[in-house]
């Protein structure tokens, strides 16, 4: 949203929002809250969790620096449809909807970069509506572990870690599986020497291989 504006609109836009740290596990909003607050991270990383019918949870998306959560609900004056949790400790920044209305006014490129945001995570999600009706699930978590990589990948000498923990069963909800099934497609590829995972870290070791199981011809 601020990607196009200069450093001094960068600083009023700064200084109009309010910036706090985030503890890990901390609940920055909940799911059916009145949205009244636009958010933007600024380190760290959040988790979008939402309540499924059925009474379980689903991890929708991972947020990290630079992206804003929130804002659309808040600005289209609905509840917040999903919990936001700082993964690990974090700080953002937030506004009042009215102070976003106002900086939207001021900087018309936030309202644009907004717009796209928006049109660029509903284009994410109908990807993976679209993967759960026709990928088969090794597929299914190939790509949703292509999308993290591409979100927080970072390298390392033993290939490219998620820099964040994530859980088995959090990479699950994402791509649409079970726990038992990503737990039984991680260890084979761990032994293809394809992923290294740990308790709460994965990292890709063979980035072209993960590519062509999220990929097949």
């Amino acid at each position: 949203m601020f990607r196009s504006l200069d450093a001094q609109a960068l600083s009023a836009i700064l200084a109009a929002g309010t910036v706090r740290g985030l503890p890990a596990g901390r609940v920055i909003f909940a799911q059916g809250d009145d949205g009244l607050t636009c958010h933007s991270l600024l380190e760290g990383r959040v988790k979008i969790v939402q309540a499924r019918p059925d009474g379980n949870q689903s991890v929708i998306r991972f947020i990290g620096p630079g992206e804003m959560y929130g804002t659309v609900a808040a600005l289209m004056g609905k509840p917040f449809p999903a919990d936001a949790v700082a993964v690990v400790d974090s700080v953002e920044v937030y506004w009042t909807v009215a102070t976003m209305r106002q900086l939207m006014a001021r900087y018309p490129e936030v309202a644009m970069g907004s717009a796209a945001s928006a049109g660029a995570r509903l284009f994410e999600m109908q990807d993976r509506v679209g993967e759960m009706a026709g990928e088969k699930v090794e597929q299914r978590i190939a790509r949703t572990l292509m999308r993290l990589v591409q979100q927080a990948g970072r390298k390392t000498p033993d290939g490219i870690e998620i820099d964040f923990p994530i859980t088995r069963q959090e990479l699950a909800e994402m791509a649409g599986s079970t726990l038992h099934t990503v737990s039984r497609t991680l260890a084979a590829w761990d032994d293809r020497g394809i992923t290294g995972s740990a308790r709460r870290r994965i990292i890709v070791r063979k980035l072209d291989a993960l590519v062509d199981l999220a990929e097949p011809a």
